[in-house]
């Protein structure tokens, strides 16, 4: 049946009125939230996809090129023959977040090795004692399992315990010796056939290059850049993040980012503080000091900044004044994911977010020393991202002059794992 001539007048003028409407809301009620506030948005549903193809406007600003990626170098492993008696299982939960986990397993597979025990697959505790997760939550198990093939036996359960069994926990120091295994591991292991590990820290910070250049053996090495892989529904989180914050870059810097690892906590009390190496003077920074620095070494205005902060607070809005486009995770974060990942209040996944976002930005800016810094940095450097910035009370505008010491002095332990292609 042919339309009226008043009715086709009349669907285009009723269409115009929804498309003007749809406009007049945006931009009274979604922009300036965009300004102001760090909300979530509608392009943030996993489905942007940018390729370094499509990044065809050069960066502007002081941003360095990648290295090239490195590759694993440290000696070949002595293999385990296939169907070999087992010793002994040697079990352990992660904990402390994922700075922390490779060197746990860099211990308990250095203790299974030196015993002929079998590892049981991990399980991960957060920071309350509620909070625990099977390995396979978090990590990929099937890339862990493969990578530690003919290394060491890697089962889901131990075999043969009998039900109600005590097993003895041992506390390993966080650099374990050989020397202690025979001493305070192995004669348990014999008796038991079971030993639960747990970690003590003597300090937060392994960055000193003798501690650990005596402490280095492939399987810390194998730990650290070989065996751990997020599991594919959390990588994929993570690289839908990375995607949606080079799509905000793209206009003012190509898709270049910034993190920065700062929380709420630092800015209000100025915790975030660096020793000057001259003046032996300590300088704190809070929002303010970071936006100013990052504007001193010539990154624009429009270039964008994500912080390891979980959710917006009012005491980060200075950082904003010089950099509008300032996230947190949950504004970049799909809405579909957040009740997961962010709401439901069991279990931190933000630090496992946090850790592969910084492994991944164009830049990493560190405001303090600590294991989050240490473990990041040697990820970044095996990927080639080796520009790590740590604010300094400098009168130098050159970002060269703000790099990590790792980068620097190359004194990472990452360097002795790892070569270039």
């Amino acid at each position: 049946m042919a339309m009226d001539l008043r009715q086709v007048v009349a669907a285009i003028l009723t269409m115009s009125m929804f498309l003007m409407l749809g406009n007049m809301i945006k931009k009274d009620h979604i922009d300036p939230l965009l300004v102001d506030m760090p909300v979530s948005l509608d392009i943030q549903q996993g489905l942007l996809k940018v390729s370094k193809h499509s990044l065809v406007k050069l960066a502007s600003g002081p941003w360095k090129e990648d290295d090239e990626a490195m590759r694993p170098c440290w000696k070949k492993l002595y293999k385990t023959k296939k169907g070999e008696q087992t010793n002994g299982y040697i079990s352990l939960s992660l904990t402390k977040g994922p700075e922390y986990h490779a060197l746990q397993i860099a211990n308990a597979i250095m203790i299974a090795k030196h015993l002929g025990a079998t590892l049981v697959l991990p399980d991960i505790k957060g920071g309350k004692v509620s909070e625990k997760r099977m390995f396979g939550e978090i990590y990929d198990p099937q890339k862990f399992t493969t990578s530690l093939d003919g290394v060491i036996q890697v089962v889901k359960d131990p075999i043969n315990q009998q039900v109600g069994e005590k097993v003895v926990i041992v506390k390993v120091p966080e650099r374990v010796t050989e020397k202690f295994i025979s001493a305070h591991i192995e004669p348990i292991l014999k008796k038991k056939k079971q030993v639960r590990l747990t970690s003590q820290y003597q300090s937060s910070n392994l960055t000193k290059a003798k501690e650990i250049g005596d402490y280095l053996n492939p399987y810390a090495c194998l730990a650290m850049f070989g065996s751990l892989d997020l599991h594919p529904q959390l990588k994929e989180l993570v690289d839908s993040m990375v995607r949606t914050l080079r799509f905000l870059s793209w206009k003012s810097s190509a898709g270049k980012f910034i993190t920065v690892d700062v929380k709420v906590t630092e800015f209000k009390n100025k915790l975030s503080c660096q020793r000057n190496d001259t003046t032996s003077k300590e300088y704190c920074y809070g929002a303010e000091e970071i936006g100013q620095f990052l504007e001193k070494i010539g990154f624009r205005k429009g270039t964008t900044v994500y912080l390891t902060q979980t959710e917006w607070h009012e005491s980060l809005r200075p950082l904003r004044k010089y950099f509008p486009n300032t996230f947190t995770k949950d504004a970049v974060m799909p809405i579909d994911l957040k009740a997961r990942y962010l709401d439901s209040g069991n279990f931190e996944y933000e630090k496992f977010i946090d850790f592969y976002l910084c492994m991944q930005s164009d830049v990493f800016v560190a405001t303090t020393m600590n294991m989050f810094y240490n473990n990041v940095a040697e990820m970044r450097i095996a990927s080639g991202k080796t520009q790590i910035l740590i604010p300094a009370n400098k009168l130098s505008t050159s970002a060269a002059d703000y790099l990590s010491p790792h980068i620097l002095k190359k004194n990472h332990m990452a360097y002795s794992c790892l070569c270039k292609i």
